[in-house]
Formats: C-alpha cells, sequence, structure tokens
C-alpha cells in the first residue's frame, strides 16, 4: 500500500466483550474539536442521549452541553462506568451557565419498555421536560452465515437497536412540545448492506423506516424526527464486533476519503437536525456523514 495511506491505519487490537470500552482504545476516538465554534444553539434546551457515554454518543453529548443543553445520557450498568464517569466529566467542563447539571443514567437493557419508561420519569422528575431525544444505543455481530444467527442473539440485536428507539420515543413523546426534536442513529449498512452485519444491517433499516412513519405521525404537533446514518467511524463497537484485520484497515478501503471518520466529523450533524434555527423545516430525513459514500436515499 502507499506511504501515505499508512497514517489512516489503527494499531491492531481487539475487545472481546460488548458494549465496547472507549477507555481501552488505541487511538481514543476523537470527540471534540477546538475548532469548533458553539452558538448557543440549544440553549435552554433538554437534551437525552441513549448510549452517550462513548463513540458518537459522547461526541453528541459534548457538543449538545458546549451549544448550551441540559444534556442526560444512558449507559450500561456494570459494564460502562469509567466510560460514563469519563463523558459525565466531559459535560460537566463543557456546561453553559445557564444549563443545569448533567445526569448519567445507568440501565439494565433499553430495549424493556419499563426500563425506557424508567428513563424518561426521571428525567422528567430531575427536569420536568424533554426537548431533544437521540436515540442511539447499538450493538453489532458479525457472522459469514445466518446459521450463526440464533434466537437469543436476534433477540437481542432487534431489542437494543430498534426496540429501545421506540419504546424511548413512546414515552418521550408524552412530554415533549412543539419544536421538540427525535434523531436516531441508523447506518450506512442500511443503504449498502453488510454480509458479516446482516442482523445489525436489518436493525438500521428498520430505523429508517420507524423515522420516516414517525416523523409524519408527530408532525402536526410540530415535533420533528430525523435520522443520521455515519459511515465507518472509529468507535467502541468496531473494537468490539470486528476482526483485528478488520480493524487495522478500518474505513481506508470503503470509502472515497480512504479513512474512518471519527465521532465530532458526525456530532453536528446531530446538532444541526436539534436546532431549530437550523432545521425547522426538515423532518423523515436522514443525513448521511459517511466520507462520500452515495447512497440512495
Amino acid at each position: 500500500m502507499a506511504s501515505g495511506d499508512a497514517q489512516y491505519r489503527f494499531p491492531p487490537q481487539k475487545q472481546d466483550t460488548q458494549p465496547g470500552k472507549e477507555y481501552l482504545m488505541n487511538p481514543p476516538p476523537q470527540y471534540s474539536n477546538p475548532d469548533y465554534k458553539p452558538s448557543n444553539k440549544l440553549n435552554g434546551k433538554i437534551a437525552v442521549v441513549t448510549g452517550g457515554d462513548s463513540g458518537i454518543g459522547r461526541a453528541v453529548c459534548n457538543l449538545f452541553s458546549l451549544e448550551g443543553a441540559t444534556v442526560i445520557f444512558t449507559y450500561v450498568k456494570g459494564q460502562e462506568d469509567i466510560d460514563a464517569r469519563d463523558t459525565l466529566e466531559i459535560i460537566r467542563k463543557g456546561k453553559t451557565q445557564d444549563a443545569k447539571d448533567p445526569m448519567a443514567i445507568a440501565v439494565d437493557h433499553l430495549g424493556y419498555e419499563e426500563n425506557c419508561k424508567k428513563v424518561v420519569d426521571q428525567v422528567i422528575k430531575a427536569y420536568g421536560c424533554i426537548h431533544i431525544l437521540v436515540n442511539n444505543a447499538a450493538v453489532q455481530y458479525q457472522s459469514d452465515s445466518l446459521e450463526e444467527i440464533d434466537d437469543q442473539r436476534l433477540e437481542m440485536v432487534f431489542r437494543t437497536n430498534i426496540f429501545s428507539y421506540i419504546f424511548m420515543s413512546k414515552h418521550a413523546l408524552k412530554h415533549m412540545k412543539e419544536g421538540s426534536s427525535i434523531i436516531n442513529t441508523t447506518s450506512v449498512t442500511a443503504y449498502e448492506g453488510y454480509a458479516t452485519l446482516v442482523d445489525y444491517t436489518s436493525t438500521k433499516g428498520a430505523i429508517v423506516g420507524f423515522t420516516r412513519a414517525l416523523a409524519l405521525q408527530v408532525v402536526s404537533k410540530g415535533i420533528r424526527v430525523n435520522g443520521v446514518a455515519p459511515g465507518p467511524i472509529w468507535t467502541p463497537l468496531q473494537v468490539a464486533s470486528l476482526t483485528v484485520e478488520e480493524i487495522v484497515k478500518f474505513g481506508s478501503d470503503g470509502n472515497p476519503m480512504k479513512r474512518a471518520g471519527q465521532p465530532i466529523e458526525v456530532a453536528p450533524s446531530y446538532v444541526f437536525l436539534a436546532s431549530n434555527q437550523c432545521s425547522s423545516y426538515i423532518t423523515g430525513q436522514v443525513l448521511h456523514p459517511n466520507g462520500g459514500i452515495i447512497v440512495n436515499t
């Protein structure tokens, strides 16, 4: 390979359990950019981000906080404690003077309605309302054949990746008023497909359909629903599911930019969709920060 491409290669690494841990990654994903200039786009807003402890979720929490929002995020209890602690500190440092103290909510499994309701109830008890909901939690497992996907795994992937989006939205909407926004994290795999991620890709396609349908259902209430479909992004999800060989070249041969993206390169899309200053006439749509991959939207 050309020496110029080598700079986009990652050191060999592998995490054997999901969810992945950001604090163990080398190099750590980039959740901030010193050149980013906040402009109070989300001043006074209460924002909830599922899976906000690491990866894209952490970068979104960071920018939301810099933009004036009060940020609440969920994480997997007992497994993501270190990343959640680090993210909470990042949000606190970025918090504007008018924002309320952030909160990290530990959850066993967001794929069950009762747990989603508990999260929303806890947010409402503490802050009184929800203006922005980012459905972002996800898991993925590789398989070369459908023979490797059994009932238990299929239910786990669907509960985490799409059931939680539906149940979080269901309960959050009870407390959302005109001008509120729901943003769902889907994936470029929903548009391109991915041979070894059939169940994951299926959930991401479901998220696109859910986004479009829910947008139509709540548009009369003045609530917007949109999605973000990232391309290959350097996050804990990758090191916890891909092989070492795939990690080393991750993102370097799958898009025109010939490199993986960083979470901070995706997070501004969420700010754009959350802000009525920027996207008041946009609903039922999906943004594609993917390094130049052309998709049929």
